[in-house]
Parts: C-alpha cells; sequence; structure tokens
C-alpha cells in the first residue's frame, strides 16, 4: 500500500493528511476531513452529486485522486456561506425551492457558482447547458433554473444575501 502525503486548503483551513494513492478526492473529503457537502452518488462522474471546486473550477471528486489536488485551493458546499451570510446562489435555491430530497443540491449549488463565474448573465438554455452534468431526479429542474436565474440578479445587483435575509437587503417578510 503506497501512501502520500498531501496538503489541502479547504474552505480556507489547510489540512496535512496521509492517503492512499488511489484514494479518491470525494472520500478524502468525507471521511478524512468530514466535509460531508460532496454527496457519493454514481462514482462515474454522471451525477455531480460529489462537485466541488478545485482551483475555481468545478471538478466532480469522485474522478480526481486525493493525490491530484496536493496543494489545491478546494471549495465545498460548506464553504459557500461567508460568516452566517447564505451565497446568492443558496438564497435562490431557498427562495425557489430549488430543491427537494437535497441530495444533488451541494454539487448543483458549486456548478452554478462556477457557471456565473463565467458568464454572470446567462439565459435559461446557458443555464441547463451549464448544468446537463449534474442530475437530479425529484426537482424537474425548473426550480433549479429559476434558483440560478435568481443568484444571478442578486450577484449583478450586487446585494448582500443574508441568512434569512433578501437579496436586495430589505426587510424580510
Amino acid at each position: 500500500m503506497t501512501t502520500h502525503d498531501i496538503t489541502l486548503t479547504v474552505n480556507g483551513t489547510e489540512h496535512d493528511l496521509t492517503v492512499e494513492a488511489r484514494t479518491l478526492l470525494v472520500h478524502a473529503l468525507r471521511d478524512e476531513l468530514g466535509y460531508t457537502g460532496a454527496n457519493i452518488g454514481c462514482e462515474s462522474s454522471l451525477c455531480g452529486a460529489c462537485t466541488v471546486r478545485i482551483d475555481g473550477d468545478a471538478v466532480k471528486s469522485c474522478t480526481a485522486l486525493a493525490v491530484q489536488a496536493d496543494g489545491a485551493d478546494i471549495e465545498t458546499v460548506e464553504g459557500l456561506d461567508e460568516g452566517g451570510e447564505f451565497h446568492p446562489i443558496q438564497e435562490g435555491f431557498q427562495e425557489e425551492h430549488g430543491l427537494q430530497c437535497g441530495y444533488c443540491t451541494p454539487g448543483m449549488m458549486l456548478t452554478a457558482v462556477d457557471l456565473l463565474e463565467e458568464n454572470p448573465d446567462p439565459t435559461r438554455e446557458e443555464i441547463r447547458e451549464g448544468l446537463e452534468g449534474n442530475l437530479c431526479r425529484c426537482t424537474g429542474y425548473q426550480n433549479i433554473v429559476n434558483a440560478v436565474e435568481h443568484a444571478a440578479d442578486a450577484m449583478e445587483d450586487g446585494g448582500a444575501v443574508a441568512d434569512g435575509g433578501t437579496v436586495d437587503g430589505g426587510e424580510t417578510e
């Protein structure tokens, strides 16, 4: 059994760990470091439930080895909020009912963040294309597309999104 000492910076926190050469990144994140937002779905890169961001790019962590991420900055769904404030994509999923069981949601959110950084004002068709590598078996996708549109609008407006608040900083109902 070959092991490697690696360093992963996850959501801004540096972690040193020893992993077997064959350890998938999703298992290192979940089993070794306790970041359980990346879900294990198909383990063949088809469903996207395990999506994380590595150095700013959405990656399906079930097809990446932990040793390949040595030295990388990794963002999981747990790292989206800052200081208790929702990221606009989290607010969008909440406001637009973009989830049901929630299993695909972390991967959908991180893929959507990646999409919105590349294209801050996507059309509905571009949102669908951007999310096509992430499967949801519950929602029918309409509300997920609405959630991404909601987030795009919030990010465009520069509105702060607070826990339970609104995207424009106004009063909650």
